[in-house]
């Protein structure tokens, strides 16, 4: 090897010395260096607001003796159900297939003599499910009924809702921010200290909630038709707000 090899040897091993000694002084003057002091605090805000739409589930469920038999009645069963509602307002984009299935059916024989008697097979269930979005609520009551009386015969669950919620969704994210802000200032002033600027914020979460409370909807319904009670939905926003503190 040359003299000159090792001459840019030996510089290059100084300066990385060099390098790492300004490197691991650096790192050690960031973890002397005093955390600034925070404050973190938990807002929740709630705003109200009827709902505007319902989504219907329900079951069309027909037994034959046959898979067959008990497909038929139950196609024929649910084709009056969505024309129906198709002729009472509810658009395609309404009108969803949510399930579908064939289960046979079996008895089974009392086994008391402590024989062991199989099952024996009686007959088919077709069940075919479907989910409704209904947008004009003063029919809601006049569906479900025209839906039983055409063929729906299983389930049934409600779920009232709002097709475009955000700025009831606003107006809950402001009081969960000047609830957090209400906190963080109590806690200040009884710590002695003053709120800085803010450091961080984070929402958790925003979501419809039916109130326990239910109030009837001012509405003349047919005497045929299910009472309905819409209530109001109340969306919920919780924030974590993190201040610094200053003395």
């Amino acid at each position: 090897m040359t003299p000159t090899y090792f001459r840019r040897a030996l510089t290059t091993t100084v300066l990385a010395a060099v390098f790492a000694g300004f490197a691991g002084t650096a790192a050690l003057a960031q973890e002397k260096e005093p955390r600034e002091a925070v404050v973190t605090v938990f807002g929740e805000g709630h705003a109200q607001v009827a709902p505007d739409m319902a989504i219907l589930s329900f079951s069309v469920v027909k037994d034959a003796k046959t898979a067959r038999e008990a497909l038929d009645a139950n196609n024929k069963a649910v084709a009056a159900v969505l024309n129906a509602l198709k002729a009472g307002g509810i658009a395609e984009r309404d009108l969803q297939t949510s399930g579908f299935a064939v289960n046979p059916q079996y008895q089974y024989p009392d086994n008391n003599d402590g024989g062991n008697r199989p099952a024996v097979l009686t007959g088919y269930q077709v069940a075919n499910s479907l989910t409704i979005k209904v947008r004009d609520l003063a029919k809601l009551g006049e569906i479900i009924d025209q839906a039983v009386t055409l063929g729906v015969n299983q389930g049934g669950s409600i779920q009232f809702t709002n097709d475009k919620p955000e700025a009831t969704i606003i107006e809950a994210r402001k009081e969960a921010v000047a609830d957090a802000v209400a906190k963080a200032r109590v806690l200040a002033e009884a710590a002695g200290v003053a709120l800085g600027r803010i450091v961080e914020i984070s929402e958790n979460s925003s979501r419809p909630e039916p109130l326990p409370m239910m109030r009837t909807m001012a509405k003349e319904y047919a005497a045929d038709a299910v009472p309905i009670a819409t209530g109001e939905n109340s969306y919920n926003v919780t924030v974590n707000v993190t201040f610094a503190i200053t003395q």
